[in-house]
């Protein structure tokens, strides 16, 4: 299944986990301060992929109102046990770690439920928790362990290396001290662990080199999913560093048996751009590789790039939102809502620069992207933005008698402004490649942001991309494209997005 697409799911769609269940695969990522959080897509045949649902629906199921940014839902892992399926994961600086489950992938999936403490004092402390069962029934939790004092920094002597308890999934207290496994090849910040009970023996698969261009994949193997654990000599089983692979950062891998009975690996990476593959727009998305067996080893085939066709999406608000919207630190119903065949947007006193603005969005999927909304701005002043987070964005604004578009790249400002004192128009926001001169090309693409007034299109403005880009924010996450309310009341009558990686 080498030909499979690739990337699987475009755009912000890091930490993939992945489990096989009666022909179904189910897929979970991570959303960070998005809501709602963990999407579930499902496919058949690896190739056409559905969003049936999202883990965290509800308040209070992913403490992420009050987190920072970057912090929130970070690296799922699901699992089907016991006639439920079970995912784990950690709330970084909101609940902690936490253990959801569900009768369906679709939902809806409890509460969530903390996993403590020996004592029962506090949440277990760790990032990318894994779930797995012995044959007995035992539950095994391992994940990534820090110092209670640390503050996840990967250069900080604060880091355990990978760890494990044996938890009582009634009162989802661990039964023991956290004991440490081994934990890769000596790289930094060994983490995203994972545990396979394949044909006798246990593999503990991880994530080690930091998830920027050193990540890589590594395994070892033993008799029991507690270890001991012995790595293969041929660590690490996949890394792009070094290399002039298009798809850089590949790491955070799951494995599953594949649809013709072969094995897969899904795994982050991000696709740069410019003359030293420098930038990556989307930030971290889902892809896809071969896994094959020798000698009871894997060996996971370098990441190979077979990108989609083109997507053009025209929503005319005749019904509820789908489930592509995302919104900042709470639910898109709780910033919009569909009116009369319109979006309406209703502004609180927030901006884009704030924890929760008023603001509804979908990621960028595409390296070549535009997004055209139809906006009425008679009752209010708002308009369309793109998204890394608070410090980095760009805008396109109306309603106070004039178009304004601005660019916030860290504590830099800059603003073009057109007069508009009328009610209604299109703003356009592209994203599109670089053109070539005479020199290197330094950047990953280019925005333009334009306005259609009275039938003419008027560019406000063009801003490199890679202000906009993993590297340069250091985000966790990606592009999100959305409209926001500053004043009053703004209403969508359109949102037409077209793009394609050419």
């Amino acid at each position: 299944m080498s030909n499979l697409p690739n990337p699987v799911l475009n755009g912000f769609h890091p930490d993939p986990s992945i489990v096989k269940v009666g022909g179904w695969y189910y897929l979970a990522t991570s959303t960070f301060e998005y809501l709602p959080g963990i999407p579930i897509h499902r496919s058949r045949d690896f190739v056409n992929w559905e969003l049936i649902g999202h883990v965290g629906t509800r308040p209070g199921q992913l403490g992420v109102e009050t987190v920072p940014t970057g912090g929130g839902a970070w690296a799922p892992t699901i699992r089907y046990h016991g006639d439920q399926f079970h995912l784990v994961i950690t709330d970084a600086m909101g609940r902690g770690m936490l253990h959801f489950t569900s009768d369906e992938a679709a939902g809806p999936w409890s509460d969530g439920d903390l996993l403590l403490t020996e004592d029962g004092s506090q949440s277990l402390f760790g990032i990318d928790p894994d779930i797995a069962w012995d044959a007995d029934g035992t539950c095994y939790v391992t994940f990534s362990g820090l110092l209670l004092s640390g503050d996840l920094n990967p250069n900080a002597p604060t880091h355990l290396g990978i760890q494990q308890v044996v938890v009582d999934l009634e009162s989802h207290r661990a039964a023991e001290e956290p004991r440490s496994l081994w934990s890769g090849t000596g790289l930094m910040f060994p983490e995203a662990p994972h545990l396979y009970d394949i044909d006798g023996s246990w593999y503990l698969m991880l994530a080690e080199g930091g998830t920027e261009r050193g990540h890589a994949i590594s395994i070892a193997r033993g008799d029991s999913p507690a270890g001991p654990f012995e790595g293969t000599p041929a660590n690490p089983l996949v890394s792009a560093r070094s290399t002039p692979r298009p798809i850089q950062n590949t790491g955070h891998g799951d494995l599953v048996e594949g649809v013709d009975g072969g094995w897969l690996c899904v795994l982050l990476g991000v696709r740069p751009r410019s003359g030293t593959r420098a930038f990556s727009a989307l930030g971290r998305e889902t892809f896809v590789t071969p896994v094959t067996w020798s000698d009871g080893w894997p060996a996971i085939s370098p990441v190979e790039l077979n990108p989609r066709p083109g997507t053009s999406i025209d929503i005319s608000f005749e019904g509820p939102l789908d489930a592509e919207w995302i919104a900042v630190r709470r639910f898109p119903t709780d910033v919009a809502r569909v009116q009369n065949g319109r979006l309406v947007l209703t502004a609180d006193g927030s901006t884009l620069a704030d924890a929760r603005p008023a603001f509804v969005g979908r990621r960028q999927e595409h390296l070549t992207n535009e997004v055209t909304v139809h906006l009425d701005v008679s009752a209010g002043v708002g308009g369309l933005a793109v998204r890394y987070d608070e410090q980095f964005r760009l805008e396109i604004e109306a309603g106070t008698g004039e178009v304004v578009a601005r660019a916030f790249i860290g504590g830099l400002y800059q603003q073009w402004q057109y007069p508009f004192a009328g009610t209604e128009l299109k703003l356009h926001l592209a994203s599109r490649k670089p053109p070539r001169g005479t020199g290197i090309v330094t950047t990953s693409d280019v925005f333009h942001l334009a306005a259609t007034v009275d039938g003419e299109r008027r560019e406000l403005a063009e801003v490199d991309g890679r202000f906009l880009s993993s590297e340069v924010t250091e985000s966790f996450t990606g592009r999100v494209i959305g409209v926001y309310a500053v004043e009053g009341e703004i209403a969508v009558e359109r949102w037409i997005s077209e793009g394609n990686d050419d």
